[in-house]
């Protein structure tokens, strides 16, 4: 499906569920926060790691060794999210006043950076905070070449003319919004308005944009700044769609977490290795739990309950994500080692063989199998994501495709969100290696090909 059409189904899907609960609205918020912050900087150079962004923002607590640059940078993009978010509750329109203030919060105050004479001698110059450049701001390219923004003295004119451009595109009949905020992200861009902070400032005012039509924001993450950079130099070059579809799909990633957190489901995602190492930390400092419940057919059937299913639920919800690579999707349910479930609902005919059968079932298989690859070079590539559940005499735990352990519980407990969200990121993260990987072998073979 078409990136635009599966944002407007989610978007459709999302409006739905809204008025969200408080809670629910400022857990997903907090979560959006966070990330933006934390990888809009770091895009840019910020060295703070997620956890030292988290301790500075919700508590205040700066981390030793790192430049107080960075804690400022930090917390000026924090204040600049929290006014537009306030800004948005007035409907204020987008004006050129409006993104010198942003910027104003965003950089604090004025700093000396290094610089390059036109002569080519090093010196240094002061970044202004709230006022357009007054010298150029070119960059080099890695071929060399020099990639020139709008000059100081074309910038006044040039803003205008965006701005203008801009209330006018919103006025038009069936204008999408995902386009216009990605049209305006990169007409932003080629200006290059100010000395510093535009990067960071042109994701700000395009998240204001979808914002403004009730869509989440977009956090283009950290780790994939080369995609980012590369879809933008494509636009540079006259291609513009495929940053459009880079924007849509980062957008259905947003859509997704929303809806999510909006239907009270858990919103975690651990790719961050700082997540990681406090999840190990509050696993350390755990008390350790004493066994009183061992296996039985109670037992089974109370985990199978509460926390299975939110498990199956989830990861199949989850694995959507992969969807749009593919034209066949099967979900199969075995348990012991090749004992398939078929007919009718095959989760609630799993639950009554556990019933049946709790002390002889000792294995719960949830296999999502991807076959018949839209992408011609994918054509035959498969991949079977696959949860595996073991149940031990004294506790259960859960394994996945690559046999790694991911946790366990007792008998008696139940799976936190934390803990399905690291099951289930587990696997998503082998699916995305499996196809990179992939895509790579298929890569060098065609290098390999002789021209004939």
């Amino acid at each position: 499906m078409d990136p635009l059409q599966q944002a407007a189904l989610l978007y459709d899907e999302l409006d739905s569920l809204r008025p969200f609960s408080k809670d629910d609205e400022q857990r997903i918020m907090q979560k959006f926060r966070l990330d933006w912050n934390y990888h809009s900087n770091h895009l840019e150079g910020n060295q703070l790691t997620y956890g030292e962004t988290k301790a500075l923002l919700l508590f205040n607590i700066t981390a030793q060794g790192k430049p107080l640059k960075d804690h400022l940078e930090m917390t000026g993009h924090n204040e600049a999210i929290n006014w537009i978010i306030e800004v948005l509750k007035e409907e204020r329109p987008l004006t050129e006043s409006f993104i010198r203030q942003i910027h104003k919060l965003l950089l604090k105050e004025p700093y000396e950076v290094k610089a390059i004479t036109p002569e080519g001698k090093e010196t240094t110059r002061m970044i202004q905070v709230g006022q357009y450049k007054s010298a150029p701001n070119h960059v080099k390219t890695k071929t060399g070449e020099i990639f020139r923004f709008a000059t100081s003295e074309e910038t006044p004119a040039m803003m205008n003319d965006l701005l203008t451009w801009y209330e006018k595109e919103k006025e038009t009949k069936d204008k999408n919004a995902i386009i216009l905020a990605a049209e305006f992200h990169y007409k932003f861009i080629r200006i290059h308005p100010f000395d510093d902070g535009n990067g960071r400032l042109a994701r700000i005012l395009m998240n204001f944009i979808l914002m403004s039509n009730r869509y989440p924001p977009v956090v283009i993450k950290t780790e994939d700044k080369e995609n980012y950079f590369n879809v933008l130099q494509l636009a540079d070059a006259g291609q513009f769609t495929p940053f459009v579809d880079y924007i849509a799909n980062n957008l259905i990633h947003s859509l997704e977490l929303m809806i999510r957190g909006a239907k009270g489901e858990g919103i975690e995602e651990l790719e961050d290795i700082d997540k990681e190492i406090l999840l190990l930390s509050q696993k350390i400092k755990s008390k350790p739990r004493k066994i009183e419940v061992s296996k039985s057919r109670d037992s089974v059937l109370n985990i199978f309950d509460t926390s299975i299913s939110k498990l199956y639920s989830t990861f199949l919800h989850r694995s959507s994500t992969f969807d749009r690579f593919f034209y066949e999707k099967v979900v199969n349910l075995y348990h012991n080692d090749s004992q398939k479930i078929s007919g009718g609902d095959k989760f609630e005919r799993l639950r009554k063989v556990i019933s049946d059968y709790s002390p002889q079932v000792n294995k719960i298989r949830i296999i999502v199998y991807f076959s018949q690859a839209i992408d011609l070079d994918m054509y035959e590539f498969k991949y079977s994501m696959v949860i595996e559940i073991y149940f031990h005499q004294t506790y259960v735990f859960f394994q996945d495709s690559k046999s790694r352990q991911i946790c366990r519980i007792l008998y008696g407990e139940q799976l936190s969100d934390t803990e399905i969200s690291e099951i289930i990121g587990s696997e998503l993260k082998n699916h995305k290696e499996a196809i990179e990987n992939y895509m790579d072998t298929q890569s060098n073979k065609n290098l390999k090909k002789p021209n004939i």
